[in-house]
Order: C-alpha cells, then sequence, then structure tokens
C-alpha cells in the first residue's frame, strides 16, 4: 500500500451494518466495510449484487434503510455531507457529457458546479487528453470520452475516488496510463474504490477487495489472502525432458493428494496448497532433470465464482 498523507478521518471509508431494499428487492443486506486512507479497494460482483446501490449510497445519492456509512469523517446523511461531497469524485459507468462543449469547456463547467478551482490544462494533460483539449466532445471516441469523465472526477484534488467500471472503452496502453495515474493518487493518500467487471485487470492492482452475492460481502481481503481462507489446489508446470519423465514421476508419487497430468514437454501438476514447498524441495532433489518450474496461483475470476457460488446455494 503506497503512503498515506491523510487521516482515516479525512479519507476513509467506514460502512457499519447497511442495508437497503426497494420494495421487496433487498440489493443491500448488512454490509461491513472498513476502508483505509490511502487504499484502493475493489468491489466486485455480479450484475444486481448491490455493488451499484452501495456505491449510491456512499455516494449520498439515496439512503440506508439501516445502518452507517462514514465517508470521509462524515455521515452520509448529515447535513455537512454536502461540503464533504466537494472532496469526493466519481466516475460512473456510462458518462454523461454535453456534446458541444470541447474539454477546457466541459472541466470549467464541472469546476462551478463542484466549487472546485482547478487547471483544466493540468488534468487534461494527466489523462492524456490534452492534445484534444479544443476538440468538441461530439467528435470524441467512447475512450476518450472515458478519460474525460476521469478528468471531471479528478476536479478539486479529491480526498476519495469512486470509480464504477472506469476503463470502458480504453485500449490496453489507456488502462495502462490509467492505472499508473491511481498509483499515483494513492502515494498521495486519496482512497480510491472501484467497481470493475475485468477481473484479471484488478486482481494484481488493488490493496484489498471485497467479493458481493446477493446484496451481502461474502469475503473481504487481498487477493491472496482470499486464496488461502478457501484453501484451492496449487498449480504448477514442469518442464521435463522425455526420457527423464518416469524419474521425476516416480519422485513426487509421495506427495498426498498430488495430480499430474504429462503433456507434451512436460507435466501439470495440482496439489494441495500446504505442500508448495514440500514440492519445492523435491523437484530441487532432481537437479537439472527439471528444466523449469512455473507456479499458477487460483485466478481470481475462479474466487469470485466460488463465493458466488456459495452465496447462493
Amino acid at each position: 500500500m503506497g503512503a498515506t498523507s491523510r487521516s482515516p478521518a479525512e479519507g476513509g471509508v467506514r460502512v457499519s451494518a447497511v442495508s437497503k431494499h426497494f420494495g421487496a428487492v433487498h440489493a443491500v443486506r448488512g454490509v461491513d466495510l472498513d476502508i483505509a486512507a490511502g487504499e484502493l479497494f475493489g468491489l466486485i460482483g455480479h450484475n444486481g449484487a448491490g455493488k451499484t446501490t452501495l456505491m449510491r449510497m456512499l455516494l449520498g445519492l439515496i439512503s440506508p434503510d439501516a445502518g452507517e456509512l462514514i465517508v470521509a469523517g462524515c455521515d452520509t446523511r448529515s447535513a455537512r455531507f454536502r461540503d464533504t461531497r466537494r472532496r469526493i469524485g466519481y466516475l460512473p459507468e456510462n458518462v454523461a457529457l454535453y456534446d458541444n462543449l470541447d474539454a477546457r469547456e466541459t472541466l470549467r463547467f464541472f469546476g462551478r458546479l463542484k466549487r472546485a478551482d482547478a487547471n483544466p490544462d493540468e488534468i487534461l494533460a494527466r489523462v492524456g487528453l490534452l492534445h484534444a483539449a479544443h476538440r468538441p466532445v461530439r467528435e470524441y471516441s467512447k475512450g476518450m470520452r472515458q478519460r474525460l469523465g476521469f478528468a471531471q472526477a479528478l476536479l478539486g484534488k479529491p480526498a476519495i475516488l469512486f470509480l464504477d467500471e472506469p476503463t470502458s472503452g480504453l485500449d490496453p496502453e489507456g488502462i495502462a496510463e490509467f492505472y499508473d495515474t491511481l498509483a499515483g493518487l494513492r502515494a498521495d493518500g486519496v482512497t480510491m474504490v472501484l467497481c470493475s467487471h475485468i477481473l484479471a485487470e484488478i486482481e494484481q492492482r488493488v490493496d484489498r477487495l471485497a467479493i458481493m452475492a446477493a446484496g451481502s460481502v461474502q469475503a473481504c481481503g487481498s487477493v491472496q489472502a482470499l486464496r488461502e481462507a478457501v484453501d484451492m489446489p496449487l498449480r504448477c508446470r514442469l518442464t521435463v525432458a522425455a526420457a527423464q519423465r518416469p524419474l521425476v514421476s516416480g519422485a513426487l508419487q509421495p506427495l498426498p493428494g498430488l495430480r499430474m497430468h504429462e503433456r507434451d514437454d512436460g507435466f501439470d501438476l495440482e496439489l494441495p496448497r500446504s505442500l508448495k514447498m514440500s514440492l519445492v524441495a523435491l523437484v530441487a532433489a532432481q537437479g537439472d532433470t527439471v528444466a523449469d518450474m512455473n507456479f499458477h496461483e487460483t485466478p481470481l475470476e475462479q474466487l469470485f465464482f466460488h463465493y458466488a457460488e456459495r452465496a447462493h446455494a
């Protein structure tokens, strides 16, 4: 986690026993979350899991039926939250912009609404749009609109950013630049809550994440902590010459729970996570017989399916 320059009261988020229903639909059920200042926090879940409803409550757009939400030290239902909201940036999934304004005019317009003093060119340069600052938004591609939406979220140097599917429409270069910007913001102590369906994209980038299903948080922690909590099998690929495979196979057989599948250039292994170092020791004892060894951790997508299925069991 990056160094922070704000205290939790200034930049943190706390969600305590929050619930929200719409008629017979229970969109959010007893959610508890504690997000530290300066943390890049992921919020993932299938459509209808409650993510958007939770984010709307964190923004103060709707009130919870039960529980408490504290954002930057302020209750979202208090009269003071109107002022606090000026220190919050929000990038919605579908960015609504005015087609006849150019980028500079767009940022000046939203800056006045937010009462934020800002240099439009400085922010546009940060999101890679300075070259198109004079062009009307109607000429922008989807990716450029997404960049401009991110630029408006950065107005006023927010203490907290809420980002809903923020890389929608961005090309690979744009995605890399976006996360580079987030890394800089995190180093400055900005708290970020990011919703995304692109799990492989956020897997190595968030500090922690929460998996939501059926309106509840099913699991919360770092990706590695979630892997260890469910004790999913560890996968390993060994590169072994054909002549040496009987020797290697025999050496590994004593490992309990080991599954071994031979392929063209070696073996694919699956074994309990607790036996990782035992496997390493046995492979090391084979010397040059094993040409290469690669471990493959359980992908975030598989963890998500595990927790989501458990919620509906």
